[in-house]
Protein backbone atom coordinates (compact mmCIF):
# COMPACT_ATOMS: atom_id res chain seq x y z
CA UNK A 1 0.00 0.00 0.00
CA UNK A 2 2.83 2.41 0.90
CA UNK A 3 4.61 1.69 -2.38
CA UNK A 4 1.40 2.47 -4.29
CA UNK A 5 1.05 5.78 -2.47
CA UNK A 6 4.68 6.62 -3.27
CA UNK A 7 4.19 5.83 -6.95
CA UNK A 8 1.06 7.98 -7.05
CA UNK A 9 2.91 10.86 -5.37
CA UNK A 10 5.81 10.59 -7.83
CA UNK A 11 3.40 10.50 -10.77
CA UNK A 12 1.66 13.61 -9.47
CA UNK A 13 5.00 15.43 -9.20
CA UNK A 14 5.81 14.54 -12.80
CA UNK A 15 2.39 15.77 -13.95
CA UNK A 16 2.81 19.00 -11.98
CA UNK A 17 6.25 19.65 -13.46
CA UNK A 18 5.03 19.15 -17.03
CA UNK A 19 1.98 21.34 -16.38
CA UNK A 20 4.23 24.24 -15.44
CA UNK A 21 5.53 24.36 -19.05
CA UNK A 22 2.11 24.59 -20.72
CA UNK A 23 1.29 27.82 -22.55
CA UNK A 24 -1.88 29.20 -20.98
CA UNK A 25 -4.21 31.45 -22.97
CA UNK A 26 -7.02 33.60 -21.61
CA UNK A 27 -10.49 32.07 -22.02
CA UNK A 28 -12.48 35.03 -20.69
CA UNK A 29 -11.86 38.64 -21.67
CA UNK A 30 -13.69 40.10 -18.66
CA UNK A 31 -16.17 41.99 -20.86
CA UNK A 32 -18.42 39.45 -22.59
CA UNK A 33 -18.80 35.76 -23.46
CA UNK A 34 -16.66 35.82 -26.60
CA UNK A 35 -15.18 32.35 -27.16
CA UNK A 36 -18.06 30.59 -25.44
CA UNK A 37 -21.11 28.95 -27.04
CA UNK A 38 -24.54 30.60 -26.82
CA UNK A 39 -22.90 33.89 -25.88
CA UNK A 40 -25.70 36.16 -27.12
CA UNK A 41 -28.51 37.06 -24.72
CA UNK A 42 -27.45 34.41 -22.21
CA UNK A 43 -29.62 34.91 -19.11
CA UNK A 44 -27.52 32.59 -16.94
CA UNK A 45 -23.98 33.88 -17.52
CA UNK A 46 -22.68 37.44 -17.71
CA UNK A 47 -19.53 39.48 -17.34
CA UNK A 48 -19.60 41.85 -14.36
CA UNK A 49 -16.52 43.97 -13.55
CA UNK A 50 -14.12 41.41 -15.00
CA UNK A 51 -15.89 38.46 -13.37
CA UNK A 52 -17.84 35.68 -15.08
CA UNK A 53 -21.02 35.31 -13.02
CA UNK A 54 -23.25 32.24 -13.29
CA UNK A 55 -26.68 32.38 -11.69
CA UNK A 56 -29.87 30.38 -12.25
CA UNK A 57 -33.23 31.94 -12.96
CA UNK A 58 -36.41 32.20 -10.85
CA UNK A 59 -37.46 28.72 -12.00
CA UNK A 60 -34.15 27.30 -10.70
CA UNK A 61 -33.32 26.15 -14.19
CA UNK A 62 -29.77 24.93 -14.74
CA UNK A 63 -27.38 25.75 -17.56
CA UNK A 64 -24.07 24.71 -19.09
CA UNK A 65 -21.64 27.21 -20.62
CA UNK A 66 -19.22 25.55 -23.05
CA UNK A 67 -16.16 26.86 -24.86
CA UNK A 68 -16.42 27.09 -28.63
CA UNK A 69 -13.20 25.13 -28.94
CA UNK A 70 -12.75 21.46 -28.03
CA UNK A 71 -9.82 20.15 -26.01
CA UNK A 72 -8.17 16.76 -25.52
CA UNK A 73 -5.19 16.94 -23.14
CA UNK A 74 -5.50 20.33 -21.49
CA UNK A 75 -5.35 22.43 -18.34
CA UNK A 76 -7.88 25.00 -17.18
CA UNK A 77 -6.92 27.51 -14.50
CA UNK A 78 -9.33 29.87 -12.80
CA UNK A 79 -10.22 31.58 -9.59
CA UNK A 80 -13.59 30.65 -8.09
CA UNK A 81 -15.75 32.29 -5.46
CA UNK A 82 -19.12 31.28 -4.04
CA UNK A 83 -21.10 31.21 -0.85
CA UNK A 84 -23.87 28.98 0.45
CA UNK A 85 -25.30 25.78 -0.95
CA UNK A 86 -24.23 26.00 -4.59
CA UNK A 87 -23.62 23.24 -7.13
CA UNK A 88 -21.26 23.98 -10.00
CA UNK A 89 -18.39 22.27 -11.72
CA UNK A 90 -15.94 22.19 -14.61
CA UNK A 91 -16.44 19.60 -17.36
CA UNK A 92 -13.79 18.11 -19.63
CA UNK A 93 -13.73 15.43 -22.32
CA UNK A 94 -16.49 13.04 -23.47
CA UNK A 95 -17.01 9.31 -23.26
CA UNK A 96 -16.72 6.96 -26.27
CA UNK A 97 -20.28 7.82 -27.38
CA UNK A 98 -19.64 11.55 -27.05
CA UNK A 99 -22.52 12.00 -24.61
CA UNK A 100 -21.20 12.12 -21.04
CA UNK A 101 -18.39 14.28 -19.72
CA UNK A 102 -16.21 14.05 -16.65
CA UNK A 103 -16.90 16.70 -14.01
CA UNK A 104 -14.72 18.28 -11.38
CA UNK A 105 -17.22 19.33 -8.72
CA UNK A 106 -17.44 22.80 -7.19
CA UNK A 107 -19.79 23.13 -4.25
CA UNK A 108 -22.33 20.79 -2.67
CA UNK A 109 -23.27 17.47 -4.26
CA UNK A 110 -27.04 17.10 -4.71
CA UNK A 111 -26.79 13.33 -4.14
CA UNK A 112 -24.34 13.21 -1.22
CA UNK A 113 -25.59 16.42 0.43
CA UNK A 114 -22.08 17.60 1.24
CA UNK A 115 -19.39 19.80 -0.25
CA UNK A 116 -17.40 17.78 -2.80
CA UNK A 117 -15.34 20.62 -4.27
CA UNK A 118 -12.41 19.37 -6.40
CA UNK A 119 -13.73 15.78 -6.37
CA UNK A 120 -14.71 13.98 -9.58
CA UNK A 121 -18.22 13.08 -10.68
CA UNK A 122 -18.82 10.41 -13.35
CA UNK A 123 -22.45 9.54 -12.63
CA UNK A 124 -21.26 8.91 -9.09
CA UNK A 125 -18.40 10.13 -6.92
CA UNK A 126 -15.74 7.36 -6.99
CA UNK A 127 -13.80 7.43 -3.73
CA UNK A 128 -10.47 7.43 -5.59
CA UNK A 129 -11.48 10.81 -7.02
CA UNK A 130 -12.34 12.51 -3.72
CA UNK A 131 -10.42 15.53 -2.43
CA UNK A 132 -10.37 15.38 1.41
CA UNK A 133 -7.71 18.09 1.82
CA UNK A 134 -10.00 20.73 0.35
CA UNK A 135 -11.67 21.31 3.73
CA UNK A 136 -8.43 22.70 5.15
CA UNK A 137 -7.38 24.65 2.03
CA UNK A 138 -10.62 26.28 0.87
CA UNK A 139 -11.11 29.95 1.81
CA UNK A 140 -14.82 30.56 2.35
CA UNK A 141 -16.34 33.54 0.50
CA UNK A 142 -12.91 34.37 -0.99
CA UNK A 143 -11.23 33.71 -4.31
CA UNK A 144 -9.68 30.26 -4.58
CA UNK A 145 -7.37 29.22 -7.40
CA UNK A 146 -8.11 25.92 -9.14
CA UNK A 147 -5.99 24.15 -11.72
CA UNK A 148 -7.66 21.18 -13.43
CA UNK A 149 -5.61 19.02 -15.79
CA UNK A 150 -6.65 16.22 -18.14
CA UNK A 151 -3.71 14.26 -19.53
CA UNK A 152 -4.17 10.81 -21.01
CA UNK A 153 -6.47 8.92 -18.66
CA UNK A 154 -5.37 10.93 -15.59
CA UNK A 155 -7.19 13.93 -14.13
CA UNK A 156 -5.48 16.09 -11.52
CA UNK A 157 -6.63 19.09 -9.51
CA UNK A 158 -4.64 21.65 -7.55
CA UNK A 159 -6.29 24.04 -5.11
CA UNK A 160 -4.45 27.19 -4.06
CA UNK A 161 -1.19 25.64 -5.24
CA UNK A 162 -1.55 22.22 -3.60
CA UNK A 163 -2.61 18.99 -5.30
CA UNK A 164 -5.89 17.77 -3.84
CA UNK A 165 -7.10 15.02 -6.18
CA UNK A 166 -5.70 12.66 -8.80
CA UNK A 167 -8.18 10.42 -10.60
CA UNK A 168 -7.58 7.81 -13.31
CA UNK A 169 -10.39 6.89 -15.70
CA UNK A 170 -9.97 5.65 -19.28
CA UNK A 171 -13.67 6.10 -20.03
CA UNK A 172 -13.47 9.68 -21.36
CA UNK A 173 -11.12 9.64 -24.37
CA UNK A 174 -12.83 12.13 -26.68
CA UNK A 175 -11.94 15.79 -27.09
CA UNK A 176 -14.75 18.15 -26.09
CA UNK A 177 -15.48 21.75 -25.15
CA UNK A 178 -14.74 22.72 -21.56
CA UNK A 179 -17.91 23.47 -19.63
CA UNK A 180 -19.00 25.43 -16.57
CA UNK A 181 -22.14 24.32 -14.75
CA UNK A 182 -25.15 25.87 -13.06
CA UNK A 183 -27.04 22.98 -11.48
CA UNK A 184 -30.85 23.00 -11.73
CA UNK A 185 -33.12 22.87 -8.71
CA UNK A 186 -31.03 25.02 -6.39
CA UNK A 187 -30.77 28.78 -5.91
CA UNK A 188 -27.12 29.47 -6.64
CA UNK A 189 -24.54 31.96 -7.81
CA UNK A 190 -20.94 31.16 -8.73
CA UNK A 191 -18.19 33.52 -9.87
CA UNK A 192 -15.13 32.78 -12.02
CA UNK A 193 -12.27 35.07 -12.98
CA UNK A 194 -8.80 34.85 -14.55
CA UNK A 195 -9.88 31.89 -16.66
CA UNK A 196 -7.17 30.45 -18.88
CA UNK A 197 -6.77 27.23 -20.83
CA UNK A 198 -3.62 25.54 -22.09
CA UNK A 199 -3.34 22.61 -24.48
CA UNK A 200 -0.85 19.85 -23.63
CA UNK A 201 1.01 19.06 -26.84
Amino acid sequence: MKSLRLLAALAALIVSASAAEIKMESAFNGKDLAGWQNAQNNEFWKAVDGVLVGENNAAKKGNMLYTEKSYQDAVIECEVRFSGDIDSGIMMRKDEKGKKDIQMQIGVSRSLKKDMTCAFYVGKYPESGWAPKVATLWKNNEWNKIRFQAKGDTYTVWLNGEQVSNYVDAGYPKAAPIGLQIHPGVVMKVEYRNLSIGEIK
